[in-house]
């Protein structure tokens, strides 16, 4: 038996998702205007169980195999953007803490899984913070923001760098201890409600405390092994491919309305051209994101890690679906018209996905680094979170 967990509950969590469609659909416009997912979204999704599928089983999660948290992730977003992205933090973050601090955390956070007793976490790990060494544990300072996901969280999961032990840390503690600062007036993705927040001398046990770059997992199986970056890079590869499909499927939806009408483009052969090329373009980024995936989950099932090429090339096909996804967008909004002016589905989607393209793993540093080892200029190199390091630089600041 391989060591990589595929559960068999995700058909009953895709088919969960699909019922509950209608109401993030029709809830969407509303989350919109009040910048956070409303509470009939929420009551939706706590019926899916779908923040359990990154909960160590052992745990009484689920536990899905990276190809099965992404189809998850691209479902959800594929019928609200703002509540893929929503739950993409929440339960990789919710997922992972259980899966690395141990067993003294494990018992705070997670006391009843199965029966829906336990923390929901969301927070920021990319900009780090500052950590002092205390008796017992750490107190934190700094200001944090994008924390997607909190207005469904218990608990917060932020980032913080140590001078003493020279590493970037993972603090876990309860919501209330942070001050939250209410500043999302954004572009798109409006109603994650990704707002920023603060801490001042918050003290936490060092029982809830990981390594930031850890890949040894104290809890669940091969997953867990990828460590953060690599979960949150199949999140956000998931979200992008839902999104994208939408955005196909509402323009395919638009051109059925318009067909026929006086001077109609859609009935151009330039218009039939160009949404094949949109069409290719999708289908071969989601293509090679299910190979890159498919080859990932072979060496996790070996008991192995990734090596730095398949680390590079994750992290490569990353960028190409993100941004094969919004040269679709905007071929989508060219072709649409006033239709995608105006306040409704593809206004939306719009914006939604041009805020997308600008989260950090997307960036143009990690794909120079891509390049960089791909050229053969950084090959005793490997990746330590999203930067690049020879040997002697691993663990710096």
């Amino acid at each position: 038996m391989g060591q990589l967990h595929v559960s068999v509950e995700y058909d009953t969590i895709a088919r969960r998702i699909e019922d509950v469609a209608p109401i993030l659909r029709t809830e969407a416009e509303k989350s919109e205007t009040s910048r956070q997912l409303t509470k009939e979204m929420v009551r939706a999704l706590d019926a899916t169980e779908v923040v359990k599928i990154s909960i160590p089983r052992e745990l009484g999660g689920y536990e899905f195999s990276p190809s099965q948290v992404m189809r998850t992730i691209e479902r959800l977003s594929y019928h609200e953007a703002s509540v893929g992205w929503s739950v993409m933090a929440l339960q990789m973050v919710t997922g992972s803490t259980g899966a690395y601090l141990g067993r003294e955390a494990v018992e705070d956070l997670y006391p009843d899984v199965p029966a829906g007793r336990h923390a929901t976490i969301a927070g920021q790990g990319t900009r780090l913070g500052d950590a002092v060494r205390v008796d017992g544990g750490y107190r934190i300072s700094g200001q944090w923001s994008f924390a997607s996901g909190i207005p469904l969280a218990s608990h917060i999961h932020t980032a913080a760098f140590c001078a003493e032990t020279g590493r970037p840390l993972v603090f876990t503690f309860p919501k209330e201890q942070a001050t939250l600062v209410d500043n999302w007036d954004v572009l798109g993705l409006r109603a994650t409600h990704s707002i920023d927040y603060v801490c001042q001398d918050v003290f936490v046990p060092a029982t809830h405390v990981y390594d930031a770059t850890t890949t040894e997992n104290l809890h669940g199986g091969a997953y867990y092994r990828l460590g953060l970056v690599n979960l949150s890079g199949i999140c956000h590869t998931g979200w992008a491919l839902g999104v994208g499909r939408r955005m196909l499927d509402e323009m395919k939806a638009l051109a059925a309305t318009k067909t026929g009408t006086h001077n109609a483009s859609v009935d151009t052969g330039y218009f039939h051209a160009t949404f094949a090329q949109a069409e290719a373009k999708f289908r071969a980024a989601r293509a090679w994101a299910m190979e890159v995936w498919a080859d990932n989950e072979a060496t996790l099932d070996r008991g192995e890690k990734l090596s730095t090429e398949q680390e590079t090339l994750t992290r490569l096909m990353l960028n190409n679906t993100t941004w094969s996804v919004q040269s679709v967008g905007q071929t989508v909004y060219q072709w649409a018209a006033t239709a995608a002016m105006r306040r409704g589905d593809l206004q939306r989607y719009y914006r939604d996905l041009n805020a997308g393209t600008q989260h950090i793993t997307s960036g143009p540093v990690v794909l120079q680094n891509c390049g960089k080892w791909l050229a053969g200029l950084a090959q005793h190199a490997r990746w330590e979170f999203l930067d690049l390091v020879s040997g002697e630089d691993s663990g710096t600041h």
